[in-house]
């Protein structure tokens, strides 16, 4: 049964709930914090890695993700559409990614994503599938 009846009061929370998330990734400092934003089974496909699936995969790809020198990540998310019953929805979404390069200086890249979200029984928004590629090349 759906939690929320209105759509927009809820595309509101989710993209809240989305800066929320990318604002933590951005800071790069609690690790706790930054997973729980994911379901315990998403699956992040992300370029040029394997699918990174469940919790304890994530942990892992996060933390290694933080020890690159100069890596940091942002994102804004836009457009969110749902299914009917409004326990599921996706957002599109555009990232950046920065880390140094082989000699130290700063690699950004500019990327595209969309995230799909889903609401857990406890009536949180969390991402369930995080997909992103490179953007348009300038």
């Amino acid at each position: 049964m759906n939690a929320a009846g209105d759509p927009s009061a809820e595309a509101e929370r989710l993209l809240k709930r989305d800066a929320e998330w990318a604002a933590l990734a951005s800071a790069g400092r609690d690790i706790d914090r930054i997973l729980s934003y994911w379901t315990d089974d998403a699956v992040v496909l992300a370029p040029a890695f394997a699918p990174v699936i469940g919790k304890a995969a994530l942990r892992g790809y996060v933390e290694n993700s933080f020890r690159i020198p100069g890596f940091k990540i942002s994102w804004k998310s836009s457009e969110v559409r749902f299914s009917p019953d409004l326990n599921l929805a996706y957002m599109f979404g555009e990232n950046t990614v920065s880390m140094n390069g082989p000699n130290g200086t700063p690699i950004t890249t500019k990327g595209r994503a969309i995230t799909i979200w889903r609401r857990e029984p406890d009536g949180q928004w969390r991402c369930a599938v995080d997909i992103w590629n490179d953007g348009p090349r300038s």
